[in-house]
């Protein structure tokens, strides 16, 4: 039985919409103070397809990092035209693993039986292929590996990395009260880890860390009863193929949530403490979670994602912190705060390092209008510095969209779906 390879965009959207809450609308968290009501510039939720190159080799899947013995393969493949794939998995005594396919000695009918590569590696090679080839992998012949088909370019050795049993991610409050010396306070911090990780365990996984923690995955913690359904997004996109397994990081807000999310001082507001916080995640939360879960540490595979302001602070560190996160996603972001600071601040971004992929989106919709206009001329002081629509920028404006959770789980597909990219 062949498998599905993954999802067409006009699959994707109706996927992304179907994702989507029955439209109630909440106050704000921020209370609404976010820009005037300007016309929006007629972009539609789903503007263009996600089809910014991804940040890794599309045809790994979560563990993207490259060993020195891997290179020399590749290199090796380039020159014999040697097609291997080594899938990577703790085969339990008695066991087996093999291949089928499309092509090139493989069918889908009966698996090839892989050979032993290491230790829980198992390989297939071939000097046939000249075209893509699609393959999953199977326990005993008989145990589909899950999500979309893998496609096999020709001539490399592409490393595979499946799960076949786990079919969705796991949340728990992995630090109840997460204690920081640079801040002198605690919060909780929740984490979802992804189908393949608690199967898997020869596979390593990239990182986003989103504000707002209580919001994402808990209605009963979540403000307004309204959460993001952030684990329930992660587990349809890894399914369709459509978003790379990731770990989600959500570090739960504080009464110092508007200090803590906002780079300056605002005249009536006050705040400017994003700095101190932006330092104890990169300095205390990110040590911490690299040390006890098998991560991608790279800044490439590190994500800073949040909303309102929330999304403001996370474009913030974009422009100091981008050594380490390297992944920006800024939804409904407060640019208004301290008369649009952020935009003079972005447009003057250092040279290097800078993100390597940058999300912006606002609704248009509600009395504020969402900042739509603000988010505009953000999305176009990225440009201004080089990044390039729907490869290494995505900007969105969703047609009524509101500033408030339910939006912003509408929205999350779309966004880790660009930021991260495809996971086949």
């Amino acid at each position: 039985m062949k498998m599905a390879r993954g999802l067409s965009l006009a699959s994707f959207t109706a996927w992304a919409i179907a994702s989507c809450s029955d439209g109630t609308v909440v106050n704000s968290v921020d209370g609404g103070r976010d820009g005037s009501a300007p016309q929006n510039d007629g972009a539609a939720l789903l503007d263009s397809g996600v089809d910014g190159s991804p940040v890794t080799d599309a045809t790994s899947d979560a563990h993207d990092a490259t060993p020195d013995a891997v290179v020399d393969a590749k290199a090796t493949d380039a020159l014999s035209n040697v097609t291997t794939v080594v899938v990577h998995y703790p085969v339990a005594g008695g066991s087996t693993m093999t291949l089928r396919g499309s092509a090139s000695s493989l069918n889908w009918t009966t698996g090839a039986t892989l050979t032993a590569a290491g230790t829980n590696a198992w390989q297939w090679s071939s000097t046939a292929l000249t075209t893509d080839l699609e393959v999953k992998p199977l326990l005993n012949d008989s145990d589909w590996s899950k999500g979309p088909n893998y496609v096999i370019a020709p001539g490399k050795t592409t490393h595979l990395y499946p799960h076949f049993k786990t079919t969705k991610g796991a949340v728990t409050t992995r630090w109840p009260s997460f204690a920081s010396k640079t801040l002198n306070n605690a919060r909780p911090v929740y984490v979802y880890l992804p189908p393949t990780y608690s199967e898997n365990t020869e596979a390593r996984f990239p990182v986003v860390y989103m504000h707002d923690g209580q919001n994402l995955f808990d209605p009963s913690l979540a403000f307004g009863g309204n959460e993001w359904k952030a684990d329930e997004t992660m587990d349809d996109g890894v399914d369709k193929g459509m978003i790379r397994e990731a770990i989600i990081i959500g570090v739960g807000n504080t009464n110092a949530r508007m200090s803590e999310y906002t780079p300056v001082k605002d005249p009536d507001y006050g705040g400017g403490g994003g700095d101190a916080y932006l330092d104890m995640l990169e300095k205390e939360l990110k040590p911490t979670v690299d040390a006890e879960l098998r991560t991608l540490t790279g800044r490439e595979d590190t994500v800073m994602l949040g909303s309102s302001l929330g999304g403001l602070i996370s474009s913030y560190a974009g422009i100091g912190h981008s050594g380490t996160f390297g992944l920006i996603g800024a939804m409904s972001p407060s640019t208004w705060w301290n008369n649009v600071w952020l935009l003079g601040a972005v447009a003057k971004s250092p040279t290097s390092p800078r993100p390597v992929r940058v999300y912006v989106d606002s609704g248009d919709g509600g009395s504020s209008k969402d900042g739509v206009d603000d988010t505009k001329k953000l999305a176009e002081a990225y440009r201004t510095l080089g990044y390039k629509d729907n490869v290494t920028l995505k900007h969105v404006v969703q047609s009524g969209g509101q500033h408030s959770e339910v939006y912003w789980a509408q929205r999350l597909p779309v966004a880790l779906a660009f930021i991260l990219g495809p996971g086949r």
